[in-house]
């Protein structure tokens, strides 16, 4: 985010001073594509992605459990065929350069589809025991279910 910020503060300084640096407009769309990617892998990390958690404590005892894993093999799945498509994209993509900088290829930029989903999915895997736990006990699931 610092990065992006500092590209953008660089950027606008140069506009002001009547230039402009050619590649800003690709690098700062990537910058916030990987912003975007990264942040949503971190916040499900912390579970403080988006969420109905008073749903699930809601339901009788026995549509707790069921539903979480429900959510999740959805959102898991989900993910699994992001990763998956994104991987193809980078093979599409492949060879390919920035057009104002071609000596950045856009492997390099799109890698974060794939890396991004892969990291959400293990996040996903690192709050199951405990969203299980707290569908079991009835206490507020902090996640998506």
């Amino acid at each position: 985010m610092v990065g992006l910020a500092g590209i953008v503060i660089v950027s606008v300084a140069y506009r002001w001073s009547g230039n402009s640096l050619v590649w800003y407009d690709e690098v700062a769309s990537v910058g916030l594509a990987w912003l975007t990617y990264y942040a949503s892998a971190l916040a499900a990390v912390k579970r403080s992605h988006i969420g109905v958690p008073g749903l699930v404590a809601a339901m009788r005892p026995k549509f707790r459990v069921p539903t979480v894993l429900f959510a999740e093999t959805c959102i898991i799945g989900f993910f699994v065929a992001l990763a998956v498509l994104g991987m193809e994209v980078l093979e599409v993509l492949e060879g390919d350069t920035l057009v104002s900088l071609p000596e950045v290829g856009t492997e390099l930029t799109q890698s974060v589809i794939p890396i991004g989903a892969v990291l959400f999915i293990i996040a996903e895997f690192l709050n199951l025991p405990t969203m299980i736990k707290e569908a079991r006990e009835g206490a507020p699931v902090h996640g998506h279910a």
